[in-house]
This record gives C-alpha cells, structure tokens and sequence, in this order.
C-alpha cells in the first residue's frame, strides 16, 4: 500500500527555501533564550 502525502506536505518537506527559513527561526530562537539569560550555561 502505498501513503499518500498530500501535494501541501510533500511542498513542505521537498521546499528548500521553508526549511532554510524554518532553521533560521529555531536558531533565533535558540539565541534568544540563551542572550536572555534563561539558557543554562551562559558564554560570557
């Protein structure tokens, strides 16, 4: 049996412009939380 992925989804996994961007909002993110203070070990 073969899965079906809908056109929507498939767009999503195979854009590479999506996941670039969706890397680049968990990167701030991840900066964020770490510039706030909130992240465990600090860089000073």
């Amino acid at each position: 049996m073969t899965q079906r992925i809908s056109k929507y989804k498939r767009f999503m996994m195979m854009n590479p412009i999506v996941q670039f961007f969706k890397f680049i909002y968990l990167s701030l993110k991840v900066l964020v939380i770490v510039a706030g203070g909130h992240g465990g070990t600090r860089k000073a």
